[in-house]
């Protein structure tokens, strides 16, 4: 049975109570925290006042910005196949590949996605979806990608040869904030055995007006809405649950209520699994919800900070020591310029007491060194060491390449981690395709260049999809490196003069294209 708005929002304020119970100060004043401290907003709530210099060292933003660099830094394909179906890795997609038999129809449908994810990945710009997610995860502890079908897309595709019926909607991406994700039972790590899930979106009251309106809502209904609406805002519920068939497993379905009503009625997604990608920077056991590096790192980015504002607040006061001005024989105007000239008027014991300088507290010699010690043991804790970071240096480069590798191997189980988010996206991807593509073309762009294969969805639908991430070779070269083997390679003859000039770096040599003509005419006039 469909619950009703006001249960819904009952779930909705459980998880809101769960999520202000973690730890000391609650998720979310706590996620404010790290966010203040990574951009370097460190001295909020001090109550320091602005006579001091408050010196800011941010460690915390170069761990992460560091660490995820090298999350992302590495080039990764992704590969479909599906279950029962061998895979051939070196079967090759081209546009002649149509009408084969089911098991080869299969192989090219799912070497056809492995082209097509890159295609929709620009198309969503996945790159930045990925960056944000990532930054989320490292400030928050959990990054998550939304993904759901717009039915209003433009696919630029017709349904009929004459081109009179557009084919619309397609798959579309959103960032959420963990903040605005809740579970329905907190305590279970896996994503796909939740109950449900709710995610929580403040509309403008005439967005959520309109999307009642399209599906169905009478007046009744939606003057309930406008009374849910705060400052021309409404706090809109999504929820994904599973409804069980007998026999047949679960579907996951979805419906969006306000306060006092419902905007869309509970509808059938067709989806075996949530449409929400998970990335979680620390694991914790019995939790939905990941861990920040950052809420731990937070006490010694104070002390660091305190450390190096008191350092420099002595610098300053040595140089420039506080004047104590006796007023009753001192009645000039005291500026504390160099070479300025006081006027006392009274005995030498007058003039001996009219103007003295406040001697500043010494720090103790190894002072600096203390500092440079918290900082060092923090970076190095936190897996950030001046290896990892490039500012060591080692006697040869066979030497320093080791160092980095073994700095940066804890940092692999964040990878994978990231690797499965990945992974998990492409096959909730892959679901929408073959529920809600139906029969049309899917865009290929290879080193064929850019083509049309014909897609029947139908054919698909009872497939198990599986996806793989494979990673790149993480050496990487500059441009005059990478020119160098080339030349390397033309001089022992392996490559050929179009090879060497197809394969040099972007922009280093300049109408490569007319080059090549040019080229191929020369070689065939020699012929």
């Amino acid at each position: 049975m469909t619950k009703q708005p006001k249960e819904i929002f009952a779930e909705y304020t459980a998880g809101i109570n769960y999520k202000s119970s973690l730890g000391k100060r609650g998720m979310f004043e706590q996620n404010r925290i790290n966010e203040r401290f990574y951009i370097g907003d460190q001295w909020y709530g001090a109550n320091c006042g602005n006579e001091r210099p408050l010196v800011r060292h941010n460690i915390i933003k170069r761990i992460g910005d560091y660490k995820m660099s090298q999350v992302l830094n590495v080039p990764t394909k992704v590969e479909f196949s599906a279950e029962g179906i061998p895979t051939n890795n070196d079967f090759i997609l081209s546009r002649n590949t149509i009408n084969n038999s089911d098991t080869e129809d299969i192989t090219i449908m799912t070497s056809a996605f492995s082209k097509y994810f890159d295609t929709t990945a620009e198309r969503v710009n996945f790159s930045e979806l990925q960056d944000k997610v990532l930054h989320n995860a490292y400030i928050t502890g959990t990054g998550v990608l939304y993904t759901y079908w717009d039915s209003e897309v433009q696919t630029g595709l017709y349904a009929d040869d004459f081109k009179t019926v557009k084919i619309k909607g397609d798959i579309c991406c959103q960032v959420l904030d963990i903040e605005d994700v809740y579970f329905g039972d907190p305590y279970i790590e896996e994503v796909e055995n939740q109950p449900y899930i709710i995610i929580s979106t403040v509309m403008d009251t005439a967005a959520v007006l309109r999307e009642a309106r399209l599906y169905g809502a009478d007046i009744s209904a939606l003057r309930k809405i406008e009374e849910s609406q705060t400052d021309g805002k409404i706090t809109v519920l999504t929820k994904l649950f599973k409804e069980y068939k007998r026999n047949k497993g679960y579907t996951i379905k979805c419906i969006k209520v306000c306060e006092n009503e419902v905007v869309r009625p509970e509808f059938d997604t067709e989806l075996k699994v949530y449409p929400i990608s998970i990335f979680k920077w620390e694991r914790k056991n019995n939790s939905a919800y990941g861990e920040s590096e950052i809420t731990y790192l937070v006490p010694n980015q104070i002390a660091i900070n305190r450390m190096i504002t008191a350092n420099v607040w002595s610098a300053m006061t040595t140089g420039m020591p506080i004047m104590l001005v006796n007023g009753d024989t001192v009645t000039g105007k005291i500026t504390n310029e160099p070479g300025q000239i006081i006027k006392v008027f009274g005995s030498n014991e007058d003039v001996a007491g009219a103007v003295k300088y406040v001697t500043p507290p010494t720090f103790e010699k190894n002072y600096d060194q203390s500092i440079n010690s918290l900082i060092n043991n923090t970076l190095t804790q936190s897996g950030a060491n001046e290896v990892a970071l490039g500012d060591s240096r080692a006697d040869n480069a066979t030497a320093l390449i080791t160092m980095r590798n073994a700095a940066l191997m804890p940092l692999q189980i964040v990878k994978n981690r990231f690797y499965s988010f990945v992974e998990l996206t492409a096959r909730i991807w892959a679901q929408f395709w073959i529920l809600k593509y139906g029969n049309r073309k899917i865009k290929i762009k290879d080193e064929n260049g850019i083509w049309y294969l014909d897609f029947n969805a139908e054919r698909y639908k009872d497939l198990i999809i599986n996806t793989k991430v494979d990673v790149q070779n993480e050496t990487s070269y500059t441009d005059k490196e990478r020119a160098d083997i080339l030349i390397s390679l033309y001089d022992k003859g392996i490559i050929n003069r179009e090879q060497l000039v197809v394969r040099l770096p972007d922009g280093m040599v300049s109408d490569r294209g007319s080059l090549l003509e040019n080229n191929m005419e020369v070689a065939e006039n020699d012929r």
